[in-house]
């Protein structure tokens, strides 16, 4: 017996434009009040009501996932797929981890309204984990990354760098230290230069 195709209502248009709407509404929302801004703004800025936001979007976390992923697609896979060419397969893994903690320096208030820090990795799948493995296996074979690293630790490295921004000065570029050091721990033979500066942790005085 033929077994049927399964199949997908394709999605309306003005439903596409509405969710569309709200994630880009929820990026200004959180750049400019913080964190815990309510949805009730999110969907005024959106121009659309409530329930209209609630039809697409069960909670804050799922609508800041649909926001990260976006930024994601938007700002981090064309770097990925420009690493890809790159025939120094580890600066291109380098590139990679510097456009996820450009977005992630970006959009620090969105990234501090989720409640689960793991489910941001749900940002990560698909074609950019992809990718990193593509560029880690390239560099081992190259020499120039670590032979006994696996694709998981990427993964990890990757969240370690995203809980690193907290400590961080919103729209510094003080991340570029940490990305720095993990490139000396992935590469297999460590450049010989300064690190970026070091910034300080915001509200908080260490003594020296």
């Amino acid at each position: 017996m033929q077994q049927e195709r399964a199949w997908r209502k394709p999605m309306r248009a003005d439903a596409a434009r509405n969710i569309e709407k709200i994630i880009t509404a929820a990026l200004d929302c959180f750049r400019e009040e913080g964190p815990n801004v309510s949805l009730k703004t999110v969907a005024d800025r959106a121009g659309v009501g409530p329930a209209t936001l609630f039809r697409n979007f069960a909670d804050k976390d799922e609508l800041v996932l649909a926001a990260v992923e976006r930024q994601i697609k938007v700002k981090v896979e064309p770097v990925a797929e420009m690493a890809l060419d790159n025939p120094d397969a580890a600066s291109g893994l380098v590139e990679v981890l510097s456009a996820v903690m450009q977005v992630a320096n970006d959009e620090h208030n969105l990234l501090s309204a989720v409640a689960g820090r793991r489910s941001l990795l749900v940002g990560l799948a698909g074609k950019l984990i992809e990718s990193l493995g593509v560029l880690l296996q390239r560099g081992q074979r190259e020499g120039t990354l670590r032979e006994e690293l696996q694709l998981i630790d990427m993964v990890r490295l990757v969240a370690m760098l995203i809980g690193a921004g907290d400590t961080l000065e919103p729209g510094s570029f003080a991340w570029q230290r940490y990305v720095a050091l993990v490139e000396d721990a992935i590469r297999t033979h460590r450049e010989n230069r300064p690190l970026p500066p070091l910034g300080p942790i915001p509200g908080v005085e260490l003594p020296l």
